[in-house]
């Protein structure tokens, strides 16, 4: 039976993963911060596998690896992140971007740095790091967004750089951009749901090669610019 270990799963995209996944017949590591909070986790019962997670702790990410011990992971999403205010340069908080940059950024390379050798003793081998289109400095026509769009660029490079450093281990690993999303992040006027999101995100995470490892792709498959 495949698995799957996904953070921020306590609702939006996390949750929609837990429960596509475990649909299917998957065992399921759902991560939060609060899962005795997480009223949507407990409704799906035993079935999921509920762990206290901060992607920001470093402490917390080893203890779980160790609490999971040598069990394979199939595919790792790191989902959790935090989004920035709007505003120019000017206006940045600087405090919160700090925070931005240790849960979008460092969170995912963490979980990378913990998590690698149960990616690489799986069958499928995939380690996805959920992005943005808004990340691409190439398509940055508008700019504003200072700390989302550094912290999630900065994902990026990191995704390409585990890509490089893995490729010998068969594991491969993307940074994905899911679409305009109802999320807390993305709002009720998003083009997509939760669950339209991750179904598609599903079909490209399947569909990877090898060779489209360390790639940027968004939610229909396209890849997109750097």
């Amino acid at each position: 039976m495949p698995s799957l270990l996904v953070t921020g799963a306590n609702r939006g995209l996390g949750l929609a993963f837990v429960r596509s996944y475990l649909a299917d017949g998957w065992t399921v590591h759902a991560c939060c911060r609060h899962p005795e909070k997480a009223r949507a986790l407990q409704e799906l019962g035993d079935a999921v596998q509920r762990h206290r997670l901060d992607v920001a702790d470093g402490l917390q990410i080893e203890s779980l690896a160790r609490s999971l011990g040598d069990e394979p992971i199939d595919l790792l999403v790191n989902n959790a992140g935090l989004g920035g205010k709007a505003g120019g340069l000017e206006d940045s908080d600087f405090d919160q971007w700090q925070k931005l940059l240790a849960v979008n950024t460092l969170g995912p390379a963490r979980m990378a740095a913990a998590f690698w050798p149960a990616v690489a003793a799986s069958e499928r081998r995939t380690i996805a790091n959920i992005s943005t289109q808004l990340a691409s400095i190439a398509d940055n026509r508008s700019g504003g967004l200072y700390a989302y769009r550094s912290s999630k660029a900065a994902l990026n490079m990191v995704s390409r750089n585990m890509a490089i450093e893995l490729a010998d281990k068969g594991v491969k690993v993307v940074a994905l951009h899911p679409g305009w999303v109802q999320t807390d992040m993305g709002g009720a006027n998003a083009k997509l749901t939760p669950d339209q999101s991750v179904s598609a995100l599903r079909k490209v995470i399947d569909g990877l090669t090898p060779e489209q490892s360390g790639g940027f792709y968004g939610w229909q498959g396209d890849e997109l610019p750097w």
